[in-house]
C-alpha cells in the first residue's frame, strides 16, 4: 500500500518536473509569435482533470474549496504580473521575465510546503489533498489565462487598426 508520505513525495517531484517543463515551454513560446489557441488551451485541458471529482474520495470539504480558489487566484496576480505581450514586426510575443520563472518556483515551493504541512498536521486524504491542489492550480491558471487573453486580443485590436 502507498504511504502518505510516499504519494507526498512523489507530488513534489511531479511538481518539479511541471516547473521544468513549463518554464521550457515558455521559453520556446517567446521565440514564436502569440496566437490565442495556444492562450486558450491550457485551462481548458487541465479542466478535464476535474473528472476526478465524480469520486468522492476527491472531493474538498466546502471549506477547503473555497479556500484552494481563493488562494489559487491570489496567486494567479504573480502569474499575471509576469507575463506580458509585445508588439514586434507587426505581430505580437510574450516577453520573456526572468520574474516569471522565480515566481513559478516560489508559487510551487509554496504548494509543496502547504502539501506536507496538509499532510503532516490536518491528515487530510492524499485524494481529498489532491482535489483540494487541483483546484488551487486550476483557481490560479484561469485568471491567468484569461488575462493573458484580453491583453492579447487588446493588442490584436491594435494591430488591426494598423
Amino acid at each position: 500500500m502507498l504511504t502518505k508520505e510516499f504519494l507526498v513525495i512523489v507530488s513534489i517531484v511531479v511538481s518539479i518536473l511541471m516547473v521544468i517543463v513549463v518554464n521550457l515551454v515558455r521559453l520556446r513560446n517567446t521565440k514564436k509569435p502569440a496566437v490565442a489557441k495556444k492562450i486558450i488551451l491550457p485551462p481548458i485541458f487541465m479542466a478535464t482533470g476535474g473528472s476526478m471529482f465524480i469520486l468522492p474520495m476527491f472531493r474538498p470539504t466546502l471549506l477547503e474549496l473555497i479556500s484552494s480558489v481563493v488562494m489559487g487566484m491570489l496567486f494567479s496576480v504573480i502569474l499575471i504580473k509576469t507575463s506580458k505581450f509585445e508588439i514586434r514586426e507587426n505581430k505580437i510575443y510574450l516577453l520573456r521575465s526572468k520574474l516569471f520563472l522565480a515566481a513559478l518556483i516560489s508559487l510551487v515551493a509554496l504548494r509543496m510546503i502547504g502539501k506536507i504541512v496538509l499532510a503532516e498536521t490536518i491528515h487530510i486524504d492524499p485524494a481529498q489533498m489532491s482535489g483540494i491542489f487541483f483546484i488551487l492550480a486550476f483557481s490560479m491558471i484561469l485568471p491567468w489565462r484569461i488575462s493573458m487573453y484580453i491583453e492579447f486580443r487588446r493588442l490584436k485590436k491594435q494591430l488591426d487598426k494598423v
